[in-house]
């Protein structure tokens, strides 16, 4: 399902305006912690082996993610730069939109350090390590996705007007975020959103959720709520569709 890998972007320097960047202090991290994300790990792993995408899977695998304690960030960023070039870099919680984009375009993922608390098990509105590292980075390790997401994030930074950002918000929530591909005439489960909850991956499956094929055109004319189910979905054929979608945009398609 991957294409060789598409040539990574120049480093970058500090004078294009990335966040700061925070060191993960693994020993910080207590046994509740791990255990929060044993737990989570736990739930979504057993599923996640019938639903989810072989790419996401095969990610898991080769970064070493591990499933009974909180992952350090240098091993697994040791496995994902030998194959990408990506990797997921500390951050305090949400920065803003055009750096989070430059972020991707230099290859390099935000990741919220903290571990949700225990009692908020199910859902947390902001995000956490468990959803930005078990959910995002796995696919990261993928050369197809990953020049994907890349040049996503390099084409999101140049939006300006409000329709250029309203359609690559569409594009990523669709796809990053609440993605289906279709494996060996099956539709699995990629995007974070549902490889990380239950409950929504479980509806973009199920008889409620309409799953159309994925077009560019249909993606950017498709609203979305982002505290509810999702109704409507999109299922690539393959991820070289998501790479073709960003030069279409780029050159101005839609």
């Amino acid at each position: 399902m991957s294409a060789p890998a598409r040539p990574a972007p120049s480093p970058r320097t500090p004078s294009d305006d990335l966040p700061e960047f925070l060191a993960q202090d693994h020993a910080r991290y207590t046994a509740e912690d791990h255990e929060v994300w044993r737990l989570l790990a736990a739930r979504r792993t057993e599923a996640l082996e019938r639903t989810a995408s072989r790419v996401f899977l095969d990610g898991m695998s080769g970064i070493g993610l591990s499933s009974d304690r909180v992952p350090d960030l240098e091993d697994v960023n040791r496995r994902l730069a030998a194959r990408t070039g990506w990797s997921a870099v500390g951050v305090g919680g949400f920065i803003p939109a055009p750096q989070f984009f430059r972020c991707l375009a230099a290859r390099r993922f935000p990741t919220t350090l903290t571990v949700r608390p225990r009692a908020q098990l199910d859902y947390l509105p902001e995000p956490d390590i468990f959803h930005d590292v078990f959910g995002h980075v796995p696919l990261h390790a993928d050369p197809t996705f990953a020049a994907f997401l890349q040049r996503f994030g390099a084409l999101a930074a140049a939006a300006r007007t409000a329709p250029e950002v309203e359609r690559m918000a569409r594009l990523f929530w669709f796809t990053v975020e609440f993605g289906l591909v279709r494996e060996r005439g099956e539709v699995r489960i990629y995007g974070s959103g549902l490889i990380s909850s239950a409950g929504d991956a479980e509806n973009a499956l199920g008889p409620a959720c309409d799953r159309r094929p994925f077009s560019l055109e249909a993606v950017v004319a498709q609203p979305f709520v982002i505290d509810r189910l999702q109704e409507t979905l999109f299922v690539v054929d393959s991820f070289d569709q998501l790479f073709e979608a960003v030069d279409r945009l780029a050159l101005g398609a839609t």
